[in-house]
């Protein structure tokens, strides 16, 4: 199969980033995420292969991918992880291998953080959105703060850079918490980055009175912190801040109020092979049925052309039509 011109969607945007879940399974379970006794799993007969999942990747990586990011649900509850990292890390494509990083809750990096290290994963994105115990244990109804914090330490001590925390922001809940982390992370050289609350939950709860917005958490942070903007923020999530001159930042993905879909260069594989141009679609692309049904990789590749030639222009989550997508982010993938 030939290179041909990048992954533009109908808007110009240059597509980039693959992230891929590799499971909807959780080991954690997070109250903006879902309900106490959790989702109904995808039938393992849906889910992609690893060398499915591999030959998708392999596909997109021709076609200008550069970054792979594997998602879940938590991604090193499967099986095979270290060796889905070693076969995507040494893919080859017009622009070189693709550099492979992870989003985890931690859990099982003391285990798993220096084989994905030597497999090629290059970093790591910890869910931490708390440090008190008895507040942990509420958030994700799992008593495992330890382990995440052993998981965090696992991963600096094989050497990932940067180790990024990411908290989800939340009303009455964490929102006296901002500095207590930010702290934490620019003690030990990580990089804090908060996440406006984004409505997808399976229980459809999201309240945007509840929300916490970007202006709220850097008004908070600037009670104990002098934040300076960081230039050149390209198509990252994430707005940096200086914090205290540097050279430490700290972020905020702020999805709703402050939306960065103009620059996006995302798309999404859904472990079960469906491929979504935007968290928010109400549309897939179905590659594993043409997986199965025999296409071969040139026809691979004009499937994923076609589902990015339907992205929208932005969520719309301000719009009184946004309809939630079906699925909760532990189905999707972040």
């Amino acid at each position: 199969m030939s290179a041909l011109a990048p992954l533009v969607d109908g808007f110009g945007r240059v597509h980039r980033d693959l992230r891929i879940s590799l499971t909807d399974r959780c080991s954690l379970r997070c109250t903006y995420c879902m309900p106490a006794e959790g989702v109904p799993w995808l039938p393992g007969s849906t889910m992609l292969s690893t060398d499915e999942l591999v030959r998708i990747t392999r596909v997109a990586v021709g076609q200008g991918i550069t970054e792979v990011r594997l998602t879940g649900g938590e991604p090193l509850l499967r099986p095979d992880v270290v060796d889905v990292v070693r076969r995507i890390a040494a893919l080859d494509g017009p622009n070189g291998s693709p550099e492979v990083s992870l989003t985890t809750n931690a859990l099982r990096l003391p285990a798993l953080a220096a084989p994905l290290h030597d497999a090629g994963l290059t970093r790591v994105n910890i869910s931490l959105d708390t440090l008190d115990r008895e507040r942990f244990t509420a958030l994700t109804r799992r008593d495992r703060l330890h382990d995440t914090l052993a998981g965090i330490a696992a991963a600096d001590s094989v050497g990932f850079a940067p180790i990024k925390l990411n908290a989800v922001a939340m009303r009455g809940v964490n929102d006296d918490a901002l500095v207590p982390l930010v702290r934490f992370a620019v003690d030990h050289g990580y990089q804090m980055r908060f996440i406006e609350q984004m409505p997808l939950d399976a229980g459809h709860t999201w309240d945007r009175v509840q929300m916490v917005t970007q202006t709220e958490i850097l008004a908070a942070l600037r009670t104990a912190f002098e934040l300076t903007e960081v230039p050149g923020r390209g198509s990252a999530p994430a707005e940096l801040w200086y914090v205290d001159g540097g050279p430490a930042t700290v972020g905020v993905i702020a999805s709703v109020t402050a939306p960065f879909c103009g620059s996006c260069d995302r798309v999404r594989l859904t472990a079960d092979g469906q491929l979504r141009s935007c968290l928010f679609a109400r549309t897939e692309t179905d590659l594993r049925t043409l997986l199965r049904e025999g296409a071969d990789d040139d026809a691979l590749a004009a499937a994923i052309r076609t589902g990015l030639a339907g992205k929208k222009p932005g969520h719309d989550i301000d719009d009184p039509s946004f309809l939630q997508p079906d699925r909760p982010m532990s189905a999707i993938g972040g």
